[in-house]
């Protein structure tokens, strides 16, 4: 009686004798890619749900503010009395073009350019409290007067802050970023700064002095002629 043969083919579900028995795990590609997206997507979200708060009105805005004024009223240091004859004011405008840029990032992601319009004026004066002990001088008969004045001086320049604003400002990604979390009020006080002082130096370089100066000339002499003297000499520090 023959005896039956034995199955020594394998079986489907066991494993291969010669296949290893710990293969490496293949390698994931684009390790920071999905990291990278979703970092743009919520820096993008983010902007964009700033600028639909802004456009929200307040009562849907749960960060606006209300302002409340809680000052206390205004205290007298000093009073001084003025003794100067405002002869002239000028009003100027100028665009400050302010850019900050960082050293070593584009300024597409770190920098910051704002045009800054800023409207003020300067006040040109003559201070009569310098006029000395001989500044004036008459003739026996009293017809004619010599008046020795000083030259006319400015005032520092006045920013209108209600005329005074931002025109345009370009900002990256991280200033941005930034702008939404916190305000900087030195940016602000930066423009301000600059704005006066170029208005400053145009009064000098525009010749309101020499306005000033003519215009006290004109003013003393019509009020002395008017108080019975013939003939009004004026004379300025560094002319006549």
């Amino acid at each position: 009686m023959a005896r039956p043969e034995k199955n020594t083919a394998p079986a489907k579900d066991a494993p291969r004798e010669d296949a290893p028995a710990d293969r490496p795990a293949r390698r994931r590609r684009g390790g920071w890619g999905p990291a990278l997206v979703l970092v743009v997507v919520g820096v993008v979200a983010v902007l964009l749900f700033q600028q639909a708060l802004r456009m929200a009105p307040d009562w849907l805005n749960p960060f606006a503010t209300e302002d409340k004024d809680r000052s206390s009223p205004a205290v007298l240091q000093s009073i001084r009395d003025l003794s100067r004859f405002e002869a002239a004011s000028g009003n100027y405008q100028v665009i400050v073009d302010l850019e900050k840029d960082a050293a070593w990032l584009p300024a597409s992601v770190k920098g910051q350019r704002t045009l800054f319009v800023g409207n003020g004026s300067v006040d040109a004066y003559v201070d009569f409290s310098r006029l000395g002990s001989g500044a004036i001088t008459m003739n026996a008969d009293r017809t004619e007067v010599t008046v020795k004045l000083p030259r006319a001086e400015l005032e520092r320049a006045n920013l209108d802050p209600k005329k005074s604003y931002v025109f345009s400002t370009q900002r990256g990604l991280l200033d941005r970023v930034g702008d939404f979390f916190s305000s900087n009020p030195a940016d602000q006080q930066q423009l301000n700064v600059l704005a006066a002082q170029k208005i400053q130096d145009a009064a000098t370089a525009s010749g309101l002095r020499e306005r000033a100066d003519q215009n006290t000339r004109l003013m003393l002499e019509n009020m002395l002629k008017a108080l019975g003297f013939k003939k009004v000499t004026i004379q300025q520090a560094g002319g006549q």
